[in-house]
């Protein structure tokens, strides 16, 4: 299998590793049968495709298997974080959609035992044939039977539909914003396209919060907060009820 090199991550403090911890953990208990998660966001920069990263790495680190797909096909932030070891073109998630290699072609092994990344390949002006596809469906469901957690790095969904249509072959999706910076309404129409795809929102990550802005809410002790990577956020939202069914769930497949 081809092999990709993760550059250098951004270091995380204690409080930026148990609110990472905390997410990862939540997402383990949404069910026995869900694990194919993607993350969107309302626009560019509110470190989506940097927390995927980094969830990614975190559920490995637990020992799962665990597949990052790429599927911002228009403006990838992962393919500048990344180094591949195969010379010349790359394959990816464009390439398999589109006829031009086998799943396994566009499947990269990390440096990082039982995390595994699908990379974009190549951008395209106009990708939503390629994700509105039975290929697209089709791979998320071979991936959710091969891998333990299935997570997919999506477009915004507040500037491009894509994310809605990458969203309908998910089992639930993690909204990730930016603190102060979005209005209500954005945040509403965002989370009421990803659930009219049929994907329900299970959570969202408040990211970039400064120490000082949480202390003087209200709801600063009602919430969990800490530092992730150079960001200070928090997680707030149900992933999921805890029931006991749920609470004892191990997921490793055979």
């Amino acid at each position: 299998m081809k092999r990709v090199s993760l550059r250098e991550q951004d270091a995380l403090d204690y409080s930026g590793k148990e609110a990472l911890n905390s997410i990862a953990t939540n997402l383990t208990f949404v069910g026995r049968h869900m694990n194919k998660f993607v993350l969107t966001s309302c626009v560019a920069s509110e470190g989506k495709s940097s927390l995927c990263l980094q969830l990614m790495l975190n559920l490995a680190q637990r020992g799962n298997s665990v597949v990052m797909v790429d599927a911002d096909l228009r403006a990838s932030f992962l393919m500048s974080k990344l180094k591949f070891e195969d010379e010349g073109s790359i394959k990816g998630l464009v390439h398999y959609l589109a006829g031009y290699c086998e799943l396994d072609q566009a499947l990269y092994q990390t440096d990082v035992d039982g995390a595994y990344l699908i990379p974009i390949g190549d951008t395209v002006a106009n990708p939503l044939p390629l994700l509105d596809s039975p290929d697209f469906g089709q791979m998320m469901e071979e991936l959710s039977k091969k891998f333990d957690y299935v997570l997919v790095d999506a477009p915004p969904i507040g500037v491009i539909i894509d994310a809605a249509v990458v969203a309908k072959n998910c089992d639930g999706a993690v909204f990730v914003m930016e603190y102060g910076k979005r209005s209500k309404r954005e945040v509403l129409d965002a989370v009421q396209q990803l659930e009219q795809s049929g994907c329900p929102v299970l959570g969202c990550v408040i990211n970039m919060v400064t120490v000082k802005s949480l202390a003087e809410k209200s709801y600063y002790k009602k919430y969990y907060s800490g530092h992730y990577s150079k960001y200070y956020g928090k997680y707030y939202g149900g992933y999921g009820d805890k029931t006991d069914e749920s609470k004892d769930i191990k997921r490793k497949r055979s």
